[in-house]
């Protein structure tokens, strides 16, 4: 008997694991496009992961709005361009360089010379004292 109860057990597992996530598209290159997207996409919450890596409820939300686009026959542009009327271009994981964005490609350039600038200043100084 406890056989029996464990082998059914085991088989109602196995069905579990085959099947597909709710969140899952049927068609395969759907959900292949969806999954595309989901990583060009900051979630809002995490800010540091893409939509298709985030926990976040709200990236669950936007992955499902992804897929409903889809379906319904938006093309990767028309989802890009919906979400980014919704949430601006903040969204994109990578932003296009225009003047609303031109604080954010600099900033890693502007930090990098600045740290070059102190890591000079430091190594001058201390070559001015000399030997202690």
């Amino acid at each position: 008997m406890k056989t029996l109860l464990l082998a059914a057990f085991l088989l109602a597992q196995t069905a579990a694991a085959a099947a597909p996530a709710p969140e899952t598209l049927p068609d395969p290159a759907q959900e292949a496009r969806a999954r595309a997207l989901q990583k060009e996409f900051r979630c809002l919450v995490c800010q540091g992961e893409s939509i298709d890596e985030s926990g976040a409820p709200l990236a669950a939300d936007l992955r499902r709005l992804i897929r409903e686009r889809i379906v319904q026959g938006d093309s990767n542009a028309q989802v890009e361009r919906y979400l980014v009327a919704r949430y601006g271009a903040y969204i994109l994981l990578n932003p296009p360089l225009t003047t609303d964005t031109y604080a954010l490609w600099a900033a890693p350039f502007v930090v990098l010379l600045l740290a070059a600038g102190v890591g000079i200043a430091v190594v001058r100084r201390a070559a001015r004292r000399g030997p202690e």
